[in-house]
C-alpha cells in the first residue's frame, strides 16, 4: 500500500518513519531539491499547484494526506476526485484564513478572543477603539510561528503595524490575558474510532515552541473534558479524519481557542518516545481506517526544540534518557532542525531532564 503526502518536510518524514515498520511505502510531492523525506520515500519534484504533477503524485497512491495547512485548496479537491484525501479540504479551507477559522470557532459555540476584521486603515483604527489595546494584528494568510503579525501597544506601533502589514486581508484580536498556552491533539479515523491525547503545556518565545509537556501539569480532569470536548465539536463539524490539533489559551474563565492546525503538529513530538501510540503513527492508522492505538503516555513526556543550531549526537545522547530526532536541515536562524524528547515516572525528574535538554538546546542554537 503507497500513501501519498503533500509536502516533504519534516513532519511528513515522520509520518513516513511511523508507517514504514506497518509495511508502507510513501510518495512526496515536494517543489525542493533534497528535502527531509528523500530518504524515507519516493519524491515527485513539482509546485503543489501544477496539474501535472499532481496527476503523476496521485497515479498508483492508495490515501493522501498533507503534511502543512497552506496546501491550496483547488489541489486538494482535485486529488480528492481520484483519491481519498484526508484530513477533508474543508479542514484546509477553514484553517488557511484566520477570519474563517474564528468564525467557524464562534458558529461552534468555542470561545476565543474579541477581533475584528480589517481591510483597510480606517477599519483598522475603529477595530482598536473598539477593541482597545493592546492586541495583535496578524495576516489572514500564511502566518506561522509568530510571521504575519505584530503587537499593538500604542498608536505609534499601530502605524508601523500598518505600515508592514497592510495592503491584504488582516485580523485584529484582542491581547489575551492567560495563565498558559495549551494544545489539544485528537485523531478521528475513517472508521469513526476517535482518540484524544493528554492537553499538552507549551512554551513559546517569539512566537516559536520551545518545549512542551505532557500530561499538562496541574490540569484538572474537567479542564482536560472541556478541551477534549471543544475539539470533538471541531471533528464532527468538519467530518475530519486525521490528526487535528487545537491551540488553547488557559484563562480564569476556561479555555479560549487560538488556532487549529489541521495536521500533526509539533506540540505533539513528545508522543514519538512517551509510551503510547505516536500522533504520526496514529494519523497514519486514521487515514487507512486501521484501529487506533492508546496515546496516553507511561508517566510524563516532553520535548525540547533545536532551533537555528544543532548539538553534537554525543552531548544530545548522553543526557538522561533523551531521545534525538534531526530533520535533515541545513542551520540558519529560527529554523527548526530537530527535537529532543524525554519521558519520566515523575513531574520532578522530567523538570529536571527538560532543564537539561533545553540548556543543551540554548549552547547551540536558540533554545
Amino acid at each position: 500500500m503507497r500513501v501519498g503526502i503533500i509536502g516533504g518536510g519534516q513532519l511528513g518524514r515522520m509520518m513516513a518513519l511511523a508507517g514504514i515498520p506497518l509495511g508502507l511505502r510513501f510518495r512526496f510531492l515536494e517543489p525542493n531539491e533534497d528535502p527531509p523525506c528523500a530518504s524515507v520515500g519516493e519524491v515527485v519534484r513539482g509546485a503543489y499547484d501544477d496539474p501535472d504533477a499532481l496527476d503523476r503524485f496521485s497515479d498508483g497512491v492508495d490515501v493522501i494526506t498533507y503534511e502543512f495547512e497552506n496546501v491550496p485548496v483547488d489541489s486538494a479537491k482535485r486529488l480528492s476526485e481520484r483519491v481519498p484525501v484526508y484530513p477533508p479540504p474543508m479542514a484546509l479551507e477553514v484553517a488557511q484564513d484566520r477570519l474563517v477559522e474564528k468564525e467557524t470557532f464562534r458558529a461552534l459555540d468555542i470561545g476565543t478572543a474579541p477581533y475584528r476584521k480589517v481591510d483597510t486603515r480606517e477599519e483598522l483604527d475603529r477595530a482598536v477603539e473598539e477593541l482597545g489595546l493592546p492586541a495583535v494584528l496578524k495576516t489572514r494568510r500564511l502566518g506561522y510561528d509568530g510571521k504575519g503579525q505584530a503587537v499593538l501597544e500604542d498608536a505609534d506601533s499601530v502605524a508601523v503595524a500598518w505600515e508592514r502589514l497592510g495592503g491584504r486581508p488582516l485580523i485584529v484580536e484582542s491581547f489575551v490575558d492567560f495563565a498558559r498556552e495549551l494544545s489539544c491533539l485528537a485523531v478521528r479515523s475513517r472508521s469513526g474510532e476517535l482518540r484524544v491525547y493528554p492537553l499538552v503545556e507549551n512554551m513559546h518565545t517569539d512566537g516559536i515552541l520551545r518545549e512542551s509537556r505532557a500530561p499538562a501539569p496541574g490540569i484538572t480532569a474537567e479542564r482536560a473534558r472541556e478541551a477534549a470536548a471543544l475539539v470533538e465539536r471541531l471533528l464532527d463539524h468538519l467530518d475530519y479524519v486525521g490528526v487535528l490539533a487545537v491551540e488553547f489559551f488557559e484563562t480564569d474563565d476556561g479555555l479560549l481557542a487560538n488556532e487549529m492546525a489541521p495536521r500533526v503538529h509539533n506540540s505533539g513530538h513528545w508522543s514519538q518516545d512517551g509510551g503510547g501510540v505516536s500522533q504520526f503513527e496514529n494519523h497514519i492508522r486514521a487515514i487507512l481506517g486501521l484501529p487506533l492505538g492508546d496515546p496516553r503516555p507511561t508517566g510524563w513526556a516532553g520535548m525540547v526544540n533545536l532551533i537555528g543550531g544543532i548539538p553534537s549526537r554525543g552531548e544530545s545522547l548522553g543526557a538522561g534518557g533523551a531521545r534525538l530526532h534531526l530533520y535533515g536541515k541545513e542551520p540558519r536562524p529560527g529554523r527548526k532542525l530537530g527535537h529532543l524528547n524525554v519521558r519520566a515516572d515523575t513531574l520532578e525528574g522530567l523538570e529536571r531532564r527538560l532543564a537539561e535538554l533545553g540548556e543543551i538546546a540554548a549552547r547551540h542554537g536558540e533554545g
